[in-house]
């Protein structure tokens, strides 16, 4: 029987509920679980996926809500025991940070100097908080996601007006002086400054960067929307403008996933004034040319080796890495991404479309590609991740798709991604290791073969072990591959495809329409040039890359005000703000 218990006012981390939920659910006793703060986007989730009860209507913002399903008494008790002893687990293990504030007030108390808010509140939530931040003349990174595209305009805006940036909505990684936040991986410092709309492609590029030797002096995320029409580029051109400007930065990197035509000519327009070199990828488009101190990047790995290449003073040619030629063919044609990384799914459908000429934007929803044959997931979309943690940090989605594999007799080839650093599971390889051991086993059986290849995206210096990951998957017949293309044209080769690479000529920079660049703020420049103070207004988890690189970090111990009621925190925050 399906059971609501609702702890009062005991706030907790949303991602150690999504982790504690999932660890519950491989326990025997347990026929189903979920267990979330009860905000009220989270109440939907809940109901949409079939836990709805009449005691769910008594929980608020500030109530951790435990659904549960179990065959007793005893199995509940337990259950509740081992949450019990989990979050406590959680608790004590905050020692590390400096000390925790509830409020801004106390917060800019704290942290006076402060220069950036690390923001990752539930969504309804976050606006508000956002704009807290820019009223205490902070640049925000703003993790959550679902803020009303109207709010992204409206708070971007203001921070331009005021010389700040804002970093997201929906920015799952970033590198601001060299100091990794959120899902980041560790960088060398350098001199290529990258600015994307694009989390794992951020991610992709900088640690092939680093991997040829080169380094980064700053990764800055706008979030995805930032180049519709709707933002117009805001914190992209402000972004161009103030790498432009930094001393520190030689070389700068541009990606983002196609964007709205007038705003990616708006883009290129101010990219063309730019003294420095400049690398741009607009993922999805196959550009035929380079331009002088311009140049076109088609793939992830094309930005990052050009970037590396313009900065080594070397000839600016991309030279793929070479396909790995497999000894055993697949018995199947079809090849199967199941990827963590939204931007290494989206590459990866282009780079299939482009090879085996597929129609582009024909999949149905919940694939980034599907043919009868060939299929493509990003399972860190929201459709897979609705109450559960995402895919980097969780491996239940995966192992259940590559357990499938062998119900699908087309399958030849399974391509997925590891993801390190930061916030990533601490040890994904081996999560993934029992699930591909146990699918080789009963190909077997069946007389098939299913080759597996995997990416790892990462550095040296990341906190899983790039190299033990690295051996834990070949040591199971997995291909690790450089990267995401190589990975991909290692699978077509199999399935006897390939993917032809263009060579590009380069012609005159086309003209600009802008007399002059406009000036970078005081505080942008400040930004990119000093080790940035952060105030974490939520996720405590995302201290830890920043006390682990040396820099300032007060801990903002976050909770809904007014009940959770957004509507009354924005007339409170309104009365606060009123001049009499």
């Amino acid at each position: 029987m399906l059971q609501t218990i609702i702890k009062k006012n005991s706030y907790q981390d949303s991602v150690v509920l999504m982790l504690l939920t999932s660890k519950l659910n491989q326990l025997d006793e347990v026929l189903r679980v979920s267990i979330m703060m009860g905000t009220p986007s989270n109440i939907d989730i809940f109901r949409a996926s079939g836990f709805d009860t009449p005691e769910l209507s008594d929980a608020s913002s500030n109530d951790m809500v435990i659904m549960l399903e179990v065959s007793s008494e005893d199995d509940k008790e337990k259950v509740l025991s081992i949450i019990d002893e989990e979050l406590s687990s959680t608790q004590d293990s905050s020692g590390e940070v400096e000390e925790t504030i509830n409020s801004w007030a106390k917060a800019m108390k704290k942290a006076p100097d402060a220069s950036v808010a690390l923001i990752s509140v539930p969504g309804e939530y976050a606006a508000l908080e956002i704009e807290q931040a820019l009223d205490n003349d902070l640049h925000a990174f703003v993790f959550s996601d679902n803020v009303a595209i109207e709010d992204e305009r409206r708070l971007k805006e203001k921070a331009h007006d005021k010389g700040l940036l804002v970093m997201g909505p929906d920015c799952g990684t970033g590198v601001i002086h060299s100091i990794p936040l959120a899902f980041t991986n560790n960088i060398r410092k350098g001199k290529i400054g990258v600015i994307g709309a694009s989390g794992t492609g951020i991610q992709e590029v900088t640690t092939l960067i680093h991997r040829y030797g080169q380094g980064v002096t700053n990764a800055i995320g706008t979030g995805g929307r930032d180049l519709s029409t709707e933002v117009g580029a805001i914190s992209m051109l402000d972004s161009i403008v103030a790498l432009n400007d930094n001393p520190d930065t030689e070389v700068i990197v541009v990606i983002s996933k196609p964007p709205a035509k007038e705003v990616e000519e708006k883009v290129l327009n101010v990219l063309r004034k730019v003294d420095k070199p400049v690398v741009t990828l607009f993922l999805g488009t196959k550009p035929t040319f380079h331009e002088e101190n311009l140049y076109h990047a088609y793939t992830l790995e094309e930005a990052a080796q050009l970037s590396a290449k313009l900065l080594a003073k070397e000839e600016v040619v991309y030279t793929p890495s070479p396909i790995i030629n497999l000894e055993n063919k697949p018995t199947g044609k079809g090849i199967k991404g199941f990827y963590s990384g939204g931007t290494l799914a989206y590459e990866a459908a282009f780079l299939l479309e482009d090879a085996l000429g597929i129609e582009h934007g024909s999949s149905p929803e919940g694939f980034t590609l599907k043919t009868d044959l060939h299929e493509v997931i990003d399972l860190g979309d929201d459709m897979y991740t609705k109450g559960k943690p995402h895919p980097m940090i969780d491996p239940e989605i995966r192992i259940n798709k590559i357990k499938s594999v062998v119900e699908d007799a087309d399958t030849g080839v399974v391509v997925f991604d590891v993801v390190l650093g930061y916030g990533a599971h601490d040890d994904m390889a081996s999560a993934l290791k029992p699930a591909i051991v146990e699918a080789q086993k009963e190909l077997e059986k069946q007389n098939r073969q299913v080759n597996f290849v995997s990416v790892l995206v990462g550095t040296d210096e990341d906190p899983q072990g790039m190299d033990e990951q690295k051996r834990i998957l070949e040591e199971i017949g997995v291909t690790v591959c450089e990267n995401n293309v190589q990975a991909i044209r290692t699978a077509l080769n199999q399935v006897g495809a390939t993917l032809d690479l263009l060579e590009k000529d380069v012609k005159p920079k086309q003209a600009s329409d802008l007399e002059k660049l406009p000036e970078t703020s005081a505080k942008l420049a400040e930004l990119l040039t000093e080790d940035p103070k952060i105030i974490n207004v939520g996720l405590q988890s995302f201290t830890k890359s920043i006390i682990d690189n040396k820099a300032d970090v007060v801990q903002f111990d976050w909770r809904p005000t007014a009940g959770g009621n957004v509507k009354l925190q924005k007339v409170l925050y309104f009365l606060n703000h009123y001049t009499f």
